[in-house]
């Protein structure tokens, strides 16, 4: 589906950013329309808020082309940004309002009148499941609320993208999905989303396409089946224990180049998963554990970057 006046929602082309010597961005080509959600996936450093800072005008290129809902970026940033919502990763509500002054309040700021503003707190308190809270202060909200709030805030100005900064994060599972209910709905509609999470679970659930991006690079864009299928393979054996490497190199002769090691685990893929699960289920080594499993996002994460992702955070891990 084409975006505003049938350009994308977002457009990035060539786009370079150096601080100093030192260059964050190098060509970034990125492109999202309507009705699509993108996953920007990259480890700390890669140059997510980077890019997300350019997209959205506050932060200016060293070179490159940026076109948001239709605007030069480059030329008309306030424009730009007035098409588009964000949801940040820090709860920024104010805590002095009630819900609904929140979205009041945040909807005068885009020059709304008292009629079409009255009906759009309506309708997103209502999108926000939270009517019967309208008249509460925000710090009488759970977690789940409140995410759900600042993304009703982020729509006030019937926004054609979104741009969403790990927007789940220390949320419980019902709350998450809740949260990911809400945005389904959103791309239904025709809206168009940038996601950066470090969830790889809400990535394969909202995103059509993912951006793993390393070294101001994007390293590969695509499905996230398809990511899966050919980075990360089918399935996957994890291996374990005291005796694992001695079980897997000795026992099994399987050669380096067919096993990679995060820390102390073992990770083996397709044909050899498959060979080696019968092995160990034939011989039961001792102080060797196994876990058999599809391939999944985080793998594809680790071959492209080299690193592992634990819970929110990204970090190193061992050859």
């Amino acid at each position: 589906m084409s975006g505003f006046n049938g350009l994308p929602a977002l457009s990035m082309r060539g786009v370079l950013k150096r601080f100093g010597e030192r260059e964050v961005l190098k060509g970034l080509d990125l492109t999202i329309e309507q009705g699509e959600c993108v996953a920007l996936l990259g480890p700390n450093g890669a140059g997510k808020s980077t890019t997300v800072g350019i997209a959205l005008g506050l932060t200016a290129p060293s070179a490159g082309d940026v076109q948001l809902m239709g605007v030069a970026v480059l030329d008309s940033p306030e424009s730009a940004r007035r098409r588009v919502g964000v949801v940040p990763q820090y709860d920024a509500l104010d805590p002095d309002f009630t819900v609904q002054e929140n979205l009041q309040v945040f909807g005068r700021y885009f020059g709304l009148k008292a009629d079409e503003l009255s009906g759009r707190v309506d309708a997103l308190l209502d999108f926000a499941r939270l009517k019967d809270r309208r008249h509460d202060h925000v710090n009488t909200l759970s977690g789940g609320m409140r995410r759900r709030l600042q993304l009703a805030r982020a729509l006030i100005n019937a926004p054609g993208m979104l741009f969403l900064d790990e927007p789940c994060t220390g949320l419980d599972p019902a709350a998450r999905h809740a949260i990911w209910e809400g945005l389904q709905a959103l791309k239904l509609e025709g809206m168009a989303i940038l996601l950066t999470t470090h969830d790889m679970d809400e990535a394969k659930r909202l995103a059509d396409r993912v951006a793993v991006l390393d070294g101001g690079r994007i390293a590969a864009l695509d499905s996230p089946e398809q990511l899966i299928n050919t980075h990360a393979g089918h399935t996957v054996l994890e291996v374990w224990g005291a005796g694992a490497q001695t079980y897997l190199k000795g026992r099994l002769h399987i050669d380096d180049a067919d096993l990679e090691w995060r820390g102390q685990t073992a990770f083996v893929r397709n044909d050899m998963a498959n060979r080696c699960l019968e092995r160990i289920r034939l011989d039961r080594p001792e102080q060797v554990d196994c876990l058999y499993r599809p391939g999944n996002l985080e793998d594809v994460f680790f071959r492209l970057t080299g690193r592992t992702l634990e819970g929110s955070g990204v970090q190193e891990v061992s050859a």
